[in-house]
């Protein structure tokens, strides 16, 4: 970690990195929201400082941390196995030499076949679910909450999405692109929008589809509309749940009024409070 990596100011002027691309994705959707509002509701909300500071945090500096960690991480058992096991894994690139636009549609199909399935994971795993609590937590919807998650997710997801793309070669400009369309898909599907995209609806995520996924009610019993940007999985797999309703009248879960309302408590409540 160098101090350009630390330095906010300089990170978000460079458009060759992600953070440049989330606070512009940011503004767009803060912009829209203004315009076209679907529900009445002010911009500083309750808790919208503690969203804030999610959105740089996980936005940037978490990303860092468990960079520098894994780096360390790997080195050690590198130095302690001699294997040099990922390094061999990374000169693999099993699918470097394919055209650049096919990789970039296989992978981010793959990538968001995978998070579809971790996020799914996330609310049936009773372990994993205490860490997904933070982001159901969420009372207000608007573009901001999409980056209220635990970093403990950051660890989870780019574990079993990321990975697998950096061992397959794939290259670095694609995986960039791939986060920011994704992010862009999903500040919009929480933003204070009435968007649902027609006949579209049943390929891509939305504000009306997801909604649903925050509703207090956890329909089918875990959870609903798990899709990140294709709402395809949630129709295959028979979790979509479109009712006619255009939104739930309350958002959270069951025992949301036990839940700590500081953020150091919601930072620390999966090692603090019993399941």
């Amino acid at each position: 970690m160098n101090w350009q990596q630390l330095n906010l100011w300089q990170v978000a002027s460079d458009p060759r990195g992600y953070f440049f691309w989330l606070l512009l994705i940011s503004l767009l959707c803060l912009v829209l929201e203004r315009l076209f509002p679907w529900r009445k509701q002010p911009l500083l909300r309750p808790q919208f400082g503690q969203d804030l500071f999610f959105l740089v945090f996980n936005g940037h500096y978490a990303g860092l941390i468990i960079a520098v960690f894994a780096g360390w991480l790997t080195a050690r058992f590198d130095a302690a196995t001699g294997l040099n096991l990922f390094a061999g894994l990374q000169k693999a690139n099993l699918l470097a030499e394919a055209p650049a636009w096919l990789q970039f549609i296989l992978f981010f199909l793959f990538k968001d076949f995978l998070e579809y399935c971790i996020h799914n994971l996330l609310h049936r795993v009773p372990v994993l679910w205490r860490w997904h609590k933070i982001h159901h937590s969420i009372e207000t919807m608007d573009w901001i909450g999409n980056f209220r998650f635990h970093w403990l997710e950051i660890v989870l997801y780019k574990s079993l999405s990321y990975l697998p793309l950096v061992i397959l070669g794939v290259d670095g400009a694609i995986m960039l692109w791939i986060a920011v369309i994704a992010t862009l898909v999903g500040h919009l599907n929480h933003s204070n929008l009435n968007w649902s995209y027609g006949p579209l609806r049943f390929v891509f995520n939305s504000p009306r589809f997801h909604i649903w996924h925050h509703d207090v009610i956890a329909h089918g019993g875990h959870g609903t509309n798990f899709a990140i940007v294709f709402s395809i999985w949630d129709w295959l797999f028979g979790t979509a749940f479109w009712p006619k309703e255009e939104q739930p009248p309350k958002l959270g879960f069951a025992d949301l009024d036990r839940f700590p309302t500081s953020l150091w408590g919601r930072m620390l409540y999966p090692f603090t409070r019993k399941p």
